[in-house]
C-alpha cells in the first residue's frame, strides 16, 4: 500500500429549478446536444413529492468527471479522467479532496464498498484501485499477467463482498478480498462490457455496448449467459437493478430504457422523449423510479414505471454530458464530463 497524494480545493455550486413535463461514441469524444429548456434560479424552498431542484458544483478544470458514488455520510466520489485522481466532494461546504491514483491513470468507475472505501476501476492502470475513506490511502490491485489493456470501466460489489468488474475490450472480471485476488474472464461475443449491476440475491449483470446485449454472470462458477432484447444494435451501455430483481438497461443506439425481468424472462422496451434520444447512463432510485442522462436532450430523465410516463429535466450546463448516475434517498447525482462539474437532483419523495 503506498500513501496518497490529496490536496483540497474549493468548488462553487449554481443551483437551478427546471421540472418539465451502430456507432459508438468514444468517452472523451466531443458531444452534440440540442438546446436545452430555459431554467430559473430559486431558492431551496421545500419540495413536494414531484419536485425536482437540480444543483451544480464545480469542480478543478480539467478534471473531466466520469462516474460518481455517494458516500453513506453524504460526500460523493468521483473519478476525475482527465487528470488521473480520485475526487471527493463535501457537498456541505462545495470543498473538494484530490487524491492522485498514479502515473498512467485513466480512472472510470467508481463504487462505494462495504469497507466504506472508494473503489476505482482504472483503464490507464489496468487495475481495481482502493482508496481508503478516512485516511486516502491508495491500493493498487493489477490484473493477472497476459490481462492487460482490459480498458477496465464499471464495478459492483455483490452481498457476499465480493468487486465484479467489466473491461470493454471484451472481459470482465472479480476481485475477492480482503486478499485482492483478482479473476478475469473473456466475455461472450468479444469486445463491448461496459455497465454492471447485482440483483440482491448476488446474481450479476453487465451490459455489452459494441454487442448490444445483456449478460448474466453466475457468481459461484463466473460464466456468463447472453440475454438478447428486443431491440437489434441497440448499444445497451448502462444496467442498473431494482428492488425487485429486475434489471433496467439505457440504450444508446436506440435512444430507449429496457427492463428484463429473469423471474419471467419478459423484455420490455420504451423510447424517451425528443427527436433524437441518447440514452447513456441508467440507475433506479430508492423508490423503483427509473433515472437516464439523455445525451440528446441534454437532459436528465425521469421514467415512472408504474405510469410509463417520462419527465426530462433540463440540465444547467451545455453540454453536460453526464455519463453516469448514482444516488441515495433524495439526492440523484450525475458527473458533468463536458462541464467540469457534478450535478444532483434533489426530489421531495
Amino acid at each position: 500500500m503506498r500513501s496518497s497524494l490529496a490536496r483540497l480545493v474549493v468548488a462553487a455550486s449554481v443551483a437551478a429549478c427546471s421540472p418539465t413535463s451502430e456507432e459508438t461514441v468514444p468517452d472523451d469524444a466531443p458531444v452534440e446536444t440540442t438546446t436545452p429548456t430555459t431554467t430559473a434560479s430559486t431558492a431551496a424552498a421545500p419540495l413536494g413529492p414531484d419536485a425536482v431542484r437540480l444543483e451544480e458544483y464545480g469542480v478543478p478544470a480539467g478534471s473531466r468527471p466520469h462516474d460518481v458514488a455517494v458516500a453513506a455520510d453524504g460526500r460523493v466520489w468521483y473519478t476525475a479522467q482527465g487528470s488521473g485522481e480520485l475526487g471527493r466532494l463535501d457537498p456541505a461546504t462545495g470543498g473538494v479532496e484530490e487524491v492522485d491514483l498514479g502515473d498512467g491513470s485513466r480512472p472510470h468507475g467508481v463504487v462505494v464498498g462495504p469497507d466504506g472505501a472508494a473503489w476505482v476501476t482504472d483503464g490507464g492502470l489496468d487495475a481495481v484501485v482502493r482508496v481508503d475513506g478516512s485516511s486516502l490511502d491508495v491500493r493498487t490491485y493489477r490484473l493477472p499477467a497476459g490481462r492487460g489493456d482490459a480498458d477496465l470501466n464499471t464495478a459492483v460489489f455483490t452481498p457476499d463482498g465480493t468487486l465484479w468488474f467489466t473491461g470493454q475490450a471484451g472481459v470482465y472480471g472479480r476481485l475477492v478480498p480482503p486478499d485482492g485476488r483478482v479473476e478475469v474472464f473473456d466475455a461472450p461475443g468479444g469486445r463491448g462490457p461496459y455497465g454492471i449491476t447485482a440483483t440482491r440475491d448476488g446474481t450479476v449483470y453487465y451490459a455489452s455496448l459494441a454487442g448490444s446485449h445483456v449478460a448474466r454472470v453466475d457468481p459461484r462458477t463466473g460464466a456468463a449467459t447472453v440475454l438478447e432484447p428486443p431491440t437489434a444494435d441497440q448499444g445497451t451501455r448502462r444496467v442498473w437493478a431494482d428492488s425487485k430483481g429486475r434489471v433496467w438497461s439505457s440504450q444508446w443506439n436506440a435512444g430507449q430504457v429496457a427492463v428484463h425481468d429473469p423471474a419471467t424472462g419478459e423484455w420490455r422496451e420504451w423510447r424517451l422523449p425528443g427527436d433524437r434520444p441518447q440514452a447513456y447512463a441508467v440507475f433506479v432510485d430508492d423508490g423503483d423510479v427509473v433515472w437516464l442522462s439523455d445525451f440528446g436532450a441534454n437532459a436528465l430523465v425521469r421514467f415512472d414505471p408504474a405510469t410509463e410516463r417520462f419527465t426530462s429535466f433540463a440540465l444547467p450546463s451545455t453540454p453536460a454530458a453526464v455519463r453516469q448516475i448514482a444516488g441515495r434517498p433524495g439526492e440523484v447525482w450525475g458527473a458533468e464530463s463536458a462541464a467540469d462539474k457534478l450535478v444532483v437532483a434533489r426530489t421531495g419523495g
